[in-house]
């Protein structure tokens, strides 16, 4: 379906984002990843998609906090892949703290990643799929885009403010072939994901698998972690005909949580 297109997928080095770029690349799709980690594992990475899936595959290690490298990103991939037909918004960070403690740079952080990003990538790519009159913009929020959980402040506003802007645009571009809308994953087991578990376990002196069923009986009724794979054949889908009608949805993939 996507033979001949080309997507950027942000933050797409390991976690959501490579089971999206994976996904995309399956269905057709010249990929321009994006993140950070050891230069020659990632190269191994681009080529390895490259070979599996026989499409082009480049990288670009745009920092999500900086604007300017960001529309550089989107120009590298229009010149070497051919145009950014989908662009996936997935790059994202957290930092866990009370407000009344929250470091002032770590809450400029997470929104200027995990929110920001999504604006400027999204202005810098919009004029080519107007001129094209086709594009689907996903953008990966949270379950925690809909609701809140405690010490998160910044992750859940930013999530938050990312179905705002999802709407917004897919307001704006209602009447053309372009698409927005976000995805809602809740729980994935991804070195993010781990990371808060491993805390968790460390803070509260138990087993790292505990901690790991305790975190999703707390949250997710299903019990299980949502996959990579499962968001990106969500992503896939949404790239198709059959999801041409679907416009500022916020689509969870969060095993009951926001259904409680």
């Amino acid at each position: 379906m996507l033979k001949g297109k080309s997507a950027i997928v942000t933050g797409s080095t390991s976690g959501i984002g490579l089971g999206i770029a994976r996904a995309l690349a399956a269905d057709g799709a010249n990929i321009m990843l994006n993140g950070f980690g050891d230069p020659r594992e990632i190269e191994k990475l681009r080529a390895g998609l490259a070979a599996e899936f026989k499409v082009q595959v480049a990288f670009n290690g745009a920092d999500m906090s900086q604007p300017a490298q960001i529309r550089d990103m989107v120009d590298d991939a229009t010149r070497d892949l051919g145009s950014v037909d989908v662009l996936v918004n997935n790059a994202g960070i957290q930092h866990t703290a009370p407000v009344d403690e929250f470091a002032d740079e770590r809450w400029d952080a997470v929104i200027a990643i995990n929110l920001s990003s999504n604006f400027h990538a999204i202005k810098a790519a919009l004029p080519q799929m107007k001129r094209r009159n086709w594009g689907r913009i996903i953008n990966i929020a949270s379950a925690h885009g809909l609701v809140a959980s405690t010490q998160k402040a910044a992750y859940v506003a930013a999530k938050h403010g990312v179905l705002g802007l999802t709407k917004v645009v897919a307001l704006e571009i209602a009447t053309t072939g372009i698409t927005c809308n976000a995805i809602c994953p809740g729980w994935v087991l991804t070195p993010l994901v781990q990371k808060q578990i491993d805390e968790r376990a460390a803070r509260e002196g138990m087993p790292v698998e505990r901690a790991k069923r305790e975190l999703l009986a707390e949250k997710q009724p299903s019990l299980e972690f949502a996959t990579p794979g499962q968001i990106g054949a969500l992503a896939v889908f949404l790239c198709s005909e059959a999801a041409a009608q679907i416009r500022g949805a916020a689509l969870p993939v969060d095993g009951g949580w926001t259904a409680q």
